[in-house]
């Protein structure tokens, strides 16, 4: 709450300091004009508004959308990987080709198999493998005919 206050605070001096410079009778096109101008009326509007961007979560909300993005990223990248795999993939292949941590390179299958892009599979080894079934089957995608077609 006090970024709130603090922000508004500093925007109604850097206001004032405007308002009253309007009224003054000084050559507005002087250097010394100017700069006074900006002292006492853009530090504060600036401090101001970055007081309410911060209280307000601006930060927050791009870091949220760059993650995303990321995230997003990465999922295709292991889904054109799935295609040049024949459709199958590992943990430790994902963290080898997308130089991540095999834990990240965990995270993001498992994920992929929750949106059910993707099916786990075991060797007889126990070796976790990823089926991407759609992947595997896209060589099908020209002999694709309507579902209402015999």
């Amino acid at each position: 709450m006090g970024k709130l206050w603090g922000g508004s605070a500093l925007l109604a001096v850097a206001m004032f300091m405007v308002i009253g410079f309007l009224g003054a009778s000084v050559d507005p096109s002087a250097p010394a004009t100017i700069v006074a101008l900006l002292i006492s009326a853009g530090l504060p509007a600036v401090g101001g508004s970055y007081l309410l961007a911060k209280h307000f979560g601006v930060g927050k909300q791009i870091e949220g959308r760059r993650q995303a993005l990321i995230q997003d990223t990465l999922e295709a990248e292991v889904l054109k990987m799935a295609g040049r795999h024949d459709g199958k993939l590992t943990a430790v292949e994902v963290a080898g080709e997308l130089a991540v941590p095999t834990t990240q390179a965990e995270e993001l299958l498992q994920e992929l198999m929750a949106k059910e892009l993707a099916d786990v599979e075991i060797t007889e080894s126990g070796l976790l493998v990823y089926d991407f079934h759609d992947v595997r089957h896209l060589a099908e995608k020209p002999e694709a005919r309507g579902i209402l077609e015999p």
